[in-house]
């Protein structure tokens, strides 16, 4: 039995409302459907987010050997659900490219995919350097090391060429004593570092204190359980430790700067859950924890804590509002998808990120020691002149940074580089002539002749929707795209509109593809495959299910086409185009002589606008096994070694009433195929019977009550068709 691969292959696995989808093969007959069990809106959303990453719905586009795994779902407004995926290569793991996030909704449709571009991978999975050796030369790099991740087998794009590495994450200090935090490839085969990332993020300045203000502590001690165990204490790491009240108020008084710490963090926190619908900073509820007493003019964020340093004439810690919003800034950052990237673009984005939620998080506090402002730093007099570091509305007036996205290149510094993007949030949140006391904002060349702000609570909305919809290819055309979804699906087209606008006006162009800002109307579909993967042997024909679906406007005629088929493989559909909403049948018929492989047949839809899925077809694989002859129901499916499918179809049956659930399980010679029996206990699936033996033939039997329940084959090990056998009540 192996409930750990099981758990990381049913992932994608999500409940379908319809014993009509297919997932992997057809079936003689189909127990009954019934009602659909509660909560199945998710589901819904879930199921079309999956089967289209699983038929790789235009960004969504893999090869035979790839996978995209979802590895995240947050809920949003209005029924929606971003499902982060990703991509996988024979089982490793894939960075620098080809992830990938879904936005569906709770009837089952998609509306938007975004995904990182990536070449077709193929290379070798076997490491000649080991692990152990990768870690001593990823350690290397830092003159002192206080800790170092497991390193794991990874598929590192490089430079768009695939390179098997080592992934580890090391931190501690540098030859120069600075901080550090190496997000470390090393190349398997060579043994050298292919490439090193610090993910510590700066923020110079002093911090104040907030005043009198209500923190969530345990007893004794800095700490906060309710999120995440997060806690605040000096260098060592250990949480200071006392009663309450803490702090005497002193300017440098370490205890009192883990006040204001706190309280900062906990208030982003709530702001994002009251404001947005975000669990918490990090997504689920937590965040990293805090160091005060950082003996530099410094504060940082590495991946793994937020560190504090003092001003520069160290008469104040670094423990503002904005300060410690913007580290923690850069952890949702981080752990939204996509995380961090390498660029001086993606960095400075980072940077922005900071900015913005330092800017949120001070308005949601409205605390009276610090007005809430678009400034960043404004109390931290670090140069002596009483600027701040940072303008969000006027960029330019702070070191000359750039207010336009065309005055950034690759050269630009990462904090300069936060300008544009600061730029366009205030443009978003205030306009470009606010009144009431607030500052104006010019208009870049080219903009409009104004902006109309939305207020800053609907601007970071849209925003963090946005990061939602992060890859790791992250810029500010992607952020475009994302953030105009984002306005549409979570408000309408007035916000949609005001968004357009903000970019504009700091002069990032418009992307083909966007979201049309003008009402539900605009017509568009969606398409998917089930299977999306099939095999046959010369001389015979597989079929799949197109399944399409209107995402926008009336039903529409979608024309029906393939390309890239081998010789001697033709792509028939029955009908050649059919309605938004409707099915069609594609058979794929394979001519005797057809040389054995994989092949990629990417199947376009032609309407309003211009859809693509892949269907992968493998000629000459052994055909499906017998032996599962007594049973009532017969399904047939192909997996690749660590996937997994659902059954019946993709989909679940329901037992009206007690009695035995039969399942035989015939897997292909060799392998190492599981079986399980998933019972719906209201709020997810749960095994009540597993066939796990180190073989490829599983059988179960069950003695349930009535319900809903579905099996699950996986490939634990192995590749090749299969036959899955039931008996229900």
């Amino acid at each position: 039995m192996h409930p750990t691969r099981l758990t990381a292959a049913v992932t994608a696995l999500a409940l379908s409302a319809s014993l009509a989808t297919v997932l992997a093969g057809t079936a003689s007959a189909a127990p009954q459907a019934q009602p659909v069990p509660p909560g199945h809106g998710k589901s819904l959303a879930l199921a079309a987010a999956d089967t289209a990453a699983a038929s790789g719905l235009d960004e969504l586009r893999h090869g035979a050997d790839e996978e995209l795994v979802r590895t995240s779902v947050t809920p949003w407004a209005n029924g929606l659900y971003y499902a982060a995926y990703q991509r996988t290569y024979k089982g490793l793991p894939v960075h620098g490219g080809g992830d990938a996030v879904v936005l569906s909704d709770s009837s089952g449709k998609v509306r938007d995919v975004t995904g990182a571009a990536a070449p077709a991978l193929r290379l070798s999975t076997s490491a000649k350097v080991t692990a152990v050796a990768a870690l001593a030369t990823a350690r290397g790099q830092l003159a002192a090391v206080e800790s170092a991740s497991a390193p794991e087998l990874t598929v590192l794009l490089k430079a768009g060429k695939p390179v098997l590495a080592w992934h580890t994450l090391v931190v501690g200090r540098t030859a120069k004593d600075l901080p550090s935090s190496l997000d470390t490839y090393v190349d398997a085969r060579t043994g050298k570092v292919a490439q090193a990332t610090d993910k510590v993020r700066h923020a110079d300045g002093r911090g104040y204190h907030n005043g009198n203000v209500t923190i969530d502590t345990a007893a004794s001690s800095m700490t906060d359980t309710s999120r995440g165990s997060f806690k605040c204490g000096g260098q060592n790491g250990s949480a200071y430790t006392g009663s309450s009240p803490w702090g005497n108020g002193g300017a440098n008084d370490l205890v009192t700067a883990c006040v204001d710490i706190m309280y900062a963090a906990q208030r982003e926190s709530n702001m994002l859950k009251e404001w947005f619908g975000y669990n918490g900073i990090n997504g689920q509820g937590g965040m990293v924890p805090a160091r005060a007493g950082l003996s530099e003019v410094n504060a940082y964020y590495d991946g793994t804590k937020t560190t504090y340093g003092r001003n520069q004439n160290g008469t104040n810690q670094l423990t503002g509002i904005d300060v410690v919003a913007h580290e923690y800034g850069h952890e949702i950052f981080d752990r939204t998808p996509g995380s961090a990237g390498s660029s001086n673009e993606n960095g400075g984005m980072n940077e922005s990120t900071g900015d913005i939620f330092g800017a949120l998080t001070e308005h949601y506090a409205n605390n009276p020691n610090d007005t809430p402002d678009y400034t960043v730093g404004e109390e931290l007099n670090f140069t002596g002149n009483n600027q701040p570091i940072r303008n969000m509305y006027n960029p330019s007036l702070i070191n000359n940074d750039p207010n336009c996205y065309p005055q950034l290149s690759s050269g630009t510094e990462v904090h300069a580089a936060a300008g544009p993007q600061n730029h366009w949030f205030y443009l978003l949140a205030e306009g470009s002539n606010p009144g009431g006391g607030k500052p104006n904002s010019p208009i870049c060349s080219g903009g409009p002749s104004s902006v109309t702000g939305i207020g800053i609570q609907k601007a970071g909305k849209i925003f963090m929707g946005a990061l939602l919809l992060k890859t790791s290819s992250w810029n500010h055309l992607a952020a475009r795209r994302a953030t105009l979804t984002t306005a549409k699906n979570t408000y309408g087209a007035t916000e949609c509109n005001a968004v357009k606008a903000a970019w504009n006006a700091i002069g990032v162009p418009a992307q083909s593809g966007e979201t049309d800002c003008g009402g539900t109307t605009t017509p568009d579909f969606s398409l998917s495959l089930n299977p999306s993967s099939g095999s046959a042997q010369p001389d015979t024909s597989v079929t799949a299910t197109v399944n399409t679906s209107t995402t926008g406007g009336s039903a529409q005629t979608v024309q029906l086409s393939a390309s890239g088929a081998p010789s001697g493989v033709n792509v028939s559909f029955n009908p050649a185009s059919v309605t938004s909403g409707n099915s069609a049948t594609m058979t794929v018929k394979v001519a005797a002589g057809t040389p054995n492989g994989t092949y990629p047949i990417t199947v376009t839809g032609t309407g309003s606008a211009t859809h693509t899925v892949t269907y992968q077809l493998t000629v000459g694989t052994t055909t499906p096994p017998t032996g599962c002859d007594d049973t009532e129901y017969t399904y047939q499916g192909t997996l690749a070694s660590g996937q997994a499918a659902a059954q019946p179809d993709g989909s679940y049956y329901y037992a009206a009433s007690a009695g035995t659930h039969v399942g035989c399980l015939r897997g292909p010679a060799g392998t190492d195929f599981d079986l399980y029996l998933q019972k719906w206990n209201g709020a997810g699936w749960a095994d009540v019977a597993v066939g796990g033996t180190a073989g490829a033939d599983e059988d179960t039997s069950y003695y349930g009550t009535a319900g809903y329940y579905r099996y699950v084959v996986h490939a634990y090990s192995g590749s090749g068709a299969y036959t899955l056998g039931l008996s229900a009540p």
